[in-house]
Formats: structure tokens, C-alpha cells, sequence
């Protein structure tokens, strides 16, 4: 079993559009459905899915093979620049109304991501 590590802080949050920077889904953009902040991993939809084979149960009485995103470390994507389309690092910046706004490389804003 693995030990329970402290939560990262982590300037990705739910719901922004990032590009796999390397593995076998190199190159591929999606959202961020969900952040797992203690292991410092995200997951992207579309991006490191594989497919299970489930035996019929209670809950699942049909069973076969389903299709499952798993997370892919944080450091494998970059963040989507909105002003040019690509892959650009996060710069945190304090405004004069003392919020912090994420930045791309090119000095975009970042909007944060809709919440539902």
C-alpha cells in the first residue's frame, strides 16, 4: 500500500486545457476532469485510457470490456496558451487588487476554469 504523502500545491486546476508534453499520448490536448493533488497527477479526458475486463457483478451485470482514463503525472502536461495555441509554462502574478491571476509565458491571462 502506498503512504499518504502531503498535497501538492499545484497550479492546474480542474477543467483547464493542457497538452501531454511526453509518454505514449504525446502531442494530444483535453480538459482536466479531476486533480490528485497528493500524488501530484491529473487527469486529462482522452488522454491514458485503457481497457478493463470486468466480470459481470450486482453492478455491472453486462461486465466486458470497458474503456478507463487513468492520471498521468502533472509534469507531463503543459498548460494551453489561449493567445497562441500552444503549450506554455504558468507564471503567478499578484494584482493590485491583491488576487492572483495565472499568467502564460506570453503574458495572456489564464481565465480560471467554469466550475459547475
Amino acid at each position: 500500500m502506498k503512504a499518504q504523502t502531503k498535497p501538492v500545491k499545484m497550479k492546474l486546476k480542474k477543467g483547464d486545457l493542457v497538452q501531454v508534453i511526453s509518454g505514449k499520448d504525446k502531442g494530444k490536448q483535453g480538459k482536466i476532469t479531476e486533480v490528485v493533488r497528493t500524488d501530484n497527477r491529473v487527469v486529462v479526458e482522452g488522454v491514458n485510457t485503457v481497457k478493463r475486463h470486468t466480470k459481470p457483478t450486482q453492478k455491472s451485470p453486462e461486465g466486458g470490456i470497458l474503456l478507463k482514463t487513468l492520471s498521468i503525472h502533472a509534469s507531463n502536461v503543459m498548460i494551453v496558451d489561449p493567445k497562441s495555441g500552444k503549450p506554455s509554462r504558468i507564471k503567478l502574478n499578484t494584482t493590485k487588487d491583491g488576487k492572483t491571476v495565472r499568467l502564460a509565458k506570453s503574458g495572456a491571462e489564464i481565465p480560471a476554469p467554469a466550475s459547475k
